[in-house]
């Protein structure tokens, strides 16, 4: 997910996407030092009057973390990250509480820290009151003391009854909530009420080094509990020599958020902390680019081929990282496998070329970093004796194309393989970014197609003929998934879709793709999926 032309993230939002239009507090500076001083809460207020001011969960959560003690840490984490989960419901429920309506948006943002307090994080009344109301004094806004003392003491007398009155309902902006009756009426409710809860805790395992199963063992002995994940997906491949191809995706899903430093062998690169339904994206590019090399094997001896992949938007690496993982591996899903039983068989390349671009610095930094940690940087991937070329490019994925510099570039096929990890709104990951709620507007959504629209029409007269794209976003408007794939086939003749079989698992079925959904407490998070095949012209 993700808000620029070359994307994402671990599917965070970006610092720059669209701001949204809500009201300015005129008193917080852009600078985030002051949410340095203060008591907890007063530092929570300044950390969500940030927010309003259009900065990023990402871009405030560690100053604000890090700027008090180790005690409090716990508190104000929950304190913030419940209050944004709750946030428009918690507006729409003041809202009925005050008398006349409450324009000053540190005065709402005080009144909600304080209503968290006691409807959700169940902290004694007399603490929760007293503590809100000198954090109004704190912020400069003392004024408004009896305003917060009184609603604050009338939701304590029945805390019951206006947790029910907050929960009926959805915590969306009303034009989200609008949309997604629109584009999914029968899990609506479902649906609403999941984003506003906690999603779970996925750990993917690098295959080239240990099984889930193994790593699962790891886990107990260090007294972390965790079930494993098994997503299984199927799709129909031409000229496959299979009807239908399958493959089968495990991840471990942990029964607590657990701090990475105490998951074993974290450092070293054993596992890595990625949702359960972004797991899915590199095994089935993968799969699909080895049923293309396939094919196009048994139609000639010549297996002495190079082959070029590219991970459009690939910050910060999470998908790329997992791809290197497989191609790397030593089982059948690498590209240098060799049969042991069968001295017939033959790698199906003899080089593989991987290419991933991002459009910012400070994203391209973060792919190295993860990079590093899996043992997956180029030198590595030269010492473990893998032909694989990796090239990452700070470019704009709406501009790019394939070469050294724009002069020798020229558009041409030159990929087998393109996994697009598109940018969208990300309102598939708000349970993990809950200020995406108050971040994003509705005139999004539209630039954000425009933006798929134009990446898309840029990269693919650069995929070969016979070749894949896996178009992916962590967004659960159809605007920007099956929406945009349905006009994407429109205007190119040559564009195939890959139907994807009911022996998946996961997701939903589309006209075109399949679309996961965070309704429950054990699920991933909200993504598309739709895979399409280049035919020759």
């Amino acid at each position: 997910m993700r808000q620029t032309n070359s994307a994402s993230k671990n599917n965070a939002p970006r610092n720059n996407a669209p701001r949204n239009n809500a009201p300015r507090n005129n008193k917080l500076k852009p600078s985030s030092h002051l949410i340095m001083n203060g008591s907890v809460r007063v530092r929570v207020i300044r950390t969500l009057l940030a927010i309003q001011n259009g900065h990023s969960l990402s871009s405030v959560l560690d100053p604000l973390l890090n700027s008090l003690h180790d005690g409090d840490k716990g508190f104000a984490h929950a304190l913030l990250l419940t209050t944004l989960r709750q946030w428009h419901a918690l507006a729409r429920l003041l809202d009925t509480l005050a008398d006349n309506p409450i324009d000053e948006v540190e005065v709402r943002t005080t009144i909600q820290v304080g209503l968290v307090q006691l409807l959700y994080l169940e902290v004694a009344d007399h603490a929760a009151i007293h503590e809100t109301v000198e954090a109004a004094k704190e912020i400069e806004f003392a004024h408004a003391t009896g305003l917060i003392n009184a609603i604050l003491r009338k939701v304590a007398k029945n805390p019951s009854k206006f947790r029910k009155k907050c929960d009926k309902k959805h915590s969306l902006p009303n034009w989200l909530a609008y949309q997604l009756k629109q584009d999914w009426s029968e899990q609506y409710d479902a649906l609403t009420q999941g984003l506003r809860q906690v999603a779970p805790m996925f750990l993917r395992v690098n295959s080239a080094v240990t099984s889930v199963e193994d790593y699962q063992q790891s886990l107990y002995g260090a007294e972390i509990d965790a079930d494993i994940v098994e997503l299984t997906t199927g799709f129909n491949v031409a000229n496959s020599s299979e009807t239908t191809t399958i493959l089968s995706t495990k991840g471990l899903r942990l029964h607590q958020t657990t701090a990475v430093n105490a998951l074993p062998h974290f450092s070293e690169g054993i596992a890595s902390v990625q949702d359960m339904h972004a797991q899915l994206a590199a095994p089935i590019i993968n799969k699909a680019l080895m049923a293309k090399l396939n094919a196009e094997k048994s139609d000639t001896e010549n297996t002495n081929n190079e082959i070029h992949i590219l991970d459009a938007c690939a910050a910060p690496g999470g998908k790329l990282a997992h791809w290197l993982e497989l191609l790397s591996s030593n089982d059948s899903s690498s590209l240098f496998h060799v049969k042991q039983d069968d001295a017939e068989t033959k790698p199906l390349a003899s080089k593989l070329k991987l290419t991933a671009i991002d459009s910012e610095a400070p994203r391209i930094e973060r792919i190295y970093d993860n990079l590093q940690r899996l043992n997956l940087k180029q030198q590595d991937l030269e010492q473990a004796e893998k032909n694989i070329a990796l090239n990452v490019v700070c470019a704009d994925a709406t501009r790019w194309q394939h070469g050294k510099n724009k002069k020798a570039a020229t558009n041409e096929p030159v990929f087998d393989a393109i996994l697009l990890d598109s940018p969208c709104t990300a309102t598939g990951v708000i349970r993990r970014h809950p200020d995406i709620s108050i971040l994003r507007t509705e005139e999004d959504i539209e630039q954000t197609a425009l933006l798929q629209a134009d990446i898309l029409h840029n990269l693919w007269p650069q995929l070969k003929a016979g070749g894949y794209l896996l178009y992916v976003t962590c967004s659960i408007l159809k605007q920007e998934n099956v929406e945009q794939m349905q006009d994407f086939i429109t205007h190119h003749n040559d564009a195939a879709v890959i139907e994807f079989t009911e022996a998946c698992n996961w997701g939903i079925a589309q006209t075109i793709g399949r679309q996961c959904l965070p309704i429950d407490s054990e699920s991933g998070d909200g993504f598309y999926y739709a895979l399409l095949q280049k035919t020759a012209e």
